[in-house]
């Protein structure tokens, strides 16, 4: 199964008011596996970045100035997508902004049937826990050291790693090995298998030496029990 994680980064919290987004980062997985197939691009919003924005992702009006706009890049973006589900964390927002900017290109929004929200996931697994991508990667064991600002394409690589642990996808691997592995054992047992004539059961009887060093073992005991009479019941 193909699945598209992927994450942005804009100008702020809401289309809506004119947010724009400025960066997308998507990874491929096939049956919960990267591939190494990934897209990411940078967008010029046509606007200024607010100083609070800048804070988080580092990306500045002058930096974008020269990048291309949405829509010069959105044919490209739209092939790598494809028709896969779209992994994303607290995926309303990310999908938002993905259907503004495709809405302002006189595109087709994508369907909210093909989202799945890692913050939901892990809300029902981890109730009242912390659910931020930091403290699910602290939780998860997910070295993030390298993270000094958010950036799309590297929070879509930590995202893919925590959506296999959210979906117990290590373990169902595991499982499919280990099954593959009894198979090759059987495989290997059958064709290894040897088939040798059964035998009679050998009798074993003592010697009459034998017997009779037994009798003089026997009488040397003082009293032995099995001797003695039962007492009456």
């Amino acid at each position: 199964m193909r699945e598209i994680i992927f994450d942005t980064e804009t100008t702020g919290f809401d289309p809506a008011s004119g947010d724009r987004l400025v960066e997308i980062g998507c990874i491929e997985l096939i049956n919960r596996v990267p591939t190494g197939r990934t897209f990411h691009a940078y967008y010029n919003p046509q606007r200024d970045m607010p100083s609070a924005a800048e804070a988080v992702h580092g990306l500045s009006s002058q930096f974008l100035s020269d990048k291309p706009l949405f829509r010069d890049g959105v044919a490209e973006l739209m092939a790598f997508l494809g028709d896969s589900p779209l992994v994303a964390h607290n995926a309303r927002f990310d999908f938002g902004f993905l259907n503004h900017e495709l809405k302002l290109c006189a595109r087709d929004g994508v369907s909210m049937d093909r989202m799945i929200d890692t913050v939901a996931i892990a809300r029902t697994l981890h109730p009242g826990a912390k659910h931020s991508l930091d403290a699910l990667c602290t939780r998860y064991g997910i070295d993030r050291s390298h993270r000094v600002k958010h950036g799309a394409l590297l929070d879509a690589e930590l995202l893919a790693q925590l959506y296999v642990e959210l979906t117990g996808g290590r373990q169902i691997g595991l499982g499919l090995a280990q099954e593959e592995e009894k198979e090759i054992v059987r495989v290997e047992l059958t064709e290894t298998a040897v088939v040798r004539p059964v035998r009679p059961a050998r009798v074993f009887t003592a010697s009459a030496e034998e017997l009779e060093r037994h009798a003089a073992f026997v009488a040397k005991l003082d009293k032995p029990l099995w001797l003695e009479e039962a007492p009456p019941a």
